[in-house]
Formats: structure tokens, C-alpha cells, sequence
């Protein structure tokens, strides 16, 4: 189909456009977008989609339905691949159902709509571009799935998508590789929300530490926190436990689950010298381990979950229930110039580069 599509009047900077069910709602909580491409509104950006980078809490949901269908021996990821084209089908954009979230894209830059106000991103068609939005509110089509890699959560596709006007993006750095890239930006929020949060000296606790997102905090907690900052990162799996070790940024890295909230607690008191936690970030996923945050952490404490798993009212009620005068922090995925902080922090730690490209590129 041609990228060149008739503009119709109307496009509101928020996506409320696009929405079919419930009428005048907002995207990302939305039941189902209008993905029809034939035409255009103002203020969109049409993208021809290469990947879908899928958040972790979707991919781990997605991957465990499929080995329930399929069996031990059955193809997981052509199931996932279907799954993943059903969601889509059913809902015009990849809204996980189950987990509620989505992830995000790689693409080119196809057509850009006037009405995008104060901003002339006409140059960008025909340049790669990764959405920095979520695809749970991302109206999208896709035509096929042409692989799935399960170990980094992505797909590669064959379709199409629209930015709204309020959506950020960035362009594809020349410097990196683009898989790379893309997984980074994925958790871009990561790295600059902890800049914002670690003090010298403090006590840090990440639990799924060993993850994309866990990793970025690890690194910027020992950045801001510096030499004297003691850092713990849990995890649950051997190997990425090996890995995040390996890093040398953190005082003890306990292996440990997660959804057991007093062995989490014990191994973080036992790692800082019976401290607990100025700040903890949360980054696993798997549902049902607020607690173990709640409980690693100290009265007036930080707590930030990151995690797309998390259960905000098991974390309220939960604090409460224990008597935990902590404070609760929603993981906000955007923060101003985030991208640009994560694939610096990447040009500025090599040792945390090379773990990612092992990992996704």
C-alpha cells in the first residue's frame, strides 16, 4: 500500500481519535483503536513496523500460555507468534490482556501529518525510529510475524503503526547496534527515574536486577550513589545472578525469589549489615512480590516499582497491613530526555554494553 494517505480532519493530540470502545476514551486503557491506515489524521506519524520489542511481564505471560497449549514439544514460539497476532486483530494494538501492558517498536518513518504543533518532523520519513510510548495504546496492523526471539522479546513483523502528536520517538543511533538500541530504549525510564532518587552513601536494593531494566538501575544507583553507596541486587535466576556479578556493580547479588517477601528481607539485611533500604526498585516479572519490596525497604523509604507486574493496591494495602511508613512511586516509563541518558549511560559503561549486547544484539 502506498505511504502517501488521505488526510482526514479531526486527529487530537492524545489519540482520543482513534479510539473505538469506549467512545471518547484515552488509548491505553481503551478496549480496541481504529488501526485503519487507509487514512491518515493530523498531528500522526505512519510507521512501516520492522520489531515489536515486548515488555517482559507480557513476553513471560505469553511464553507460559503458549507452553500450556503447545506442550513440551510444540513450537512456543510460533504460538507466541499467534497470540501475539490474535491480541493485535482483536484489539488493534498489542495490549496484553492478561498483564495489561505492551512494550514497544522499531520502524521506518513513512508519512508524517501536518498539525503537529510547534514541531516540522517532515525530515523524518524514511529514517528508523523506536516509539518511546507504549503499544498498549499504539494503534497497529500487522500482516505477519517473520521470527520470534523469546531470549530478548522480540518480534520481528511485518506491519504498520501510528504515533500520535503527544507520542515521543527517537532515532536510531549510528554508534550502536540496532537491537541493542532498542532494548535499551525499551526500559529508557530506568536509568534517569533512580538518577533522580539515589543519594550518596545510600542503601540500594533492585530486585530483578538482572534484567534490562534492573541492570540500568544497578548502574545508575552506583553512579549516583557512588563508592560508599551499598548496592544489592536481588535475582531469582543463577545465570543472571553470574552475569550482574560479573558487572562488579553491586556489594552482594542473593539469589533469591522474589514472591518470598522474608527471604528477600532476610538476604537484603543480611547483605548490608542488618540495613534496610533508603530505595528499592522493583523490576521483576513476576506478579505477587510487592512485598518483598515493601519489607526491604526502610520506614520513609523509597519504594519504586518499575515492574509492569505490580499490583498497586497489594503494594498500598500490603504496607499498610505490615505498618511500613514507605513511599509507594508508580515506574513512570517517560521521563524528559530519557533516551538520550540510557544510550549514554551505555557509551559510558562498557562493561554494562557488552552485557547487553550479548543479551539482544
Amino acid at each position: 500500500m502506498s505511504a502517501s494517505r488521505p488526510i482526514a480532519s479531526g486527529g487530537d493530540a492524545y489519540g482520543t481519535h482513534r479510539v473505538l470502545e469506549p467512545r471518547g476514551g484515552l488509548p491505553q486503557p481503551a478496549l480496541r483503536l481504529d488501526n485503519d491506515f487507509t487514512r491518515l489524521f493530523e498531528g500522526e506519524i505512519l510507521i512501516s513496523v520492522e520489531t515489536l520489542n515486548i515488555d517482559a511481564a507480557s513476553l513471560r505471560q505469553m511464553e507460559e500460555a503458549a507452553r500450556a497449549r503447545v506442550g513440551a514439544e510444540g513450537d512456543v514460539e510460533a504460538e507466541v507468534a499467534h497470540i501475539v497476532i490474535r491480541t493485535v486483530a482483536d484489539r488493534g494494538k498489542q495490549h496484553n490482556p492478561v498483564t495489561g501492558s505492551g512494550g514497544m517498536l522499531l520502524g521506518r518513518v513513512s508519512q508524517v501529518v501536518p498539525g503537529r504543533t510547534g514541531r516540522d518532523e517532515t525530515a523524518l520519513v524514511g529514517r528508523r525510529v523506536a516509539t518511546l510510548v507504549s503499544l498498549s495504546l499504539t494503534p497497529l496492523r500487522l500482516e505477519r510475524v517473520r521470527a520470534v526471539r523469546l531470549s530478548s522479546a522480540q518480534l520481528d513483523v511485518e506491519g504498520e503503526a501510528v504515533l500520535f502528536e503527544s507520542g515521543a520517538h527517537a532515532e536510531l543511533p549510528a554508534d550502536l547496534p540496532e537491537r541493542l538500541a532498542l532494548a535499551a530504549l525499551d526500559v529508557a525510564g530506568a536509568a534517569p527515574q533512580a538518577a533522580r532518587l539515589v543519594k550518596p552513601g545510600d542503601v540500594v536494593v533492585v530486585l530483578g536486577a538482572g534484567g534490562k531494566s534492573g541492570v540500568l538501575c544497578v548502574a545508575e544507583a552506583r553512579r549516583r550513589g557512588g563508592p560508599k553507596a551499598c548496592i544489592v541486587g536481588l535475582e531469582a535466576s543463577e545465570a543472571a545472578a553470574a552475569e550482574l556479578s560479573a558487572l562488579g556493580l553491586c556489594d552482594a547479588v542473593p539469589i533469591v525469589d522474589a514472591r518470598d517477601p522474608i527471604a528477600v528481607r532476610r538476604a537484603v539485611l543480611q547483605s548490608t549489615e542488618g540495613r534496610e533500604a533508603h530505595v528499592t526498585f522493583s523490576c521483576v516479572n513476576v506478579p505477587d512480590a510487592e512485598m518483598a519490596a515493601v519489607l526491604a525497604t526502610r520506614d520513609r523509604g523509597i519504594v519504586y516499582f518499575f515492574a509492569m507486574s505490580t499490583s498497586f493496591s497489594k503494594a498500598a494495602l500490603g504496607a499498610e497491613g505490615v505498618g511500613k511508613d514507605v513511599d509507594l512511586h508508580i515506574g513512570n516509563g517517560y521521563a524528559r530526555g530519557h533516551a538520550a541518558h540510557t544510550l549514554a549511560m551505555l557509551r559510558e559503561m562498557p562493561e554494562v554494553r557488552a552485557l547487553f549486547e550479548r543479551r539482544y544484539a
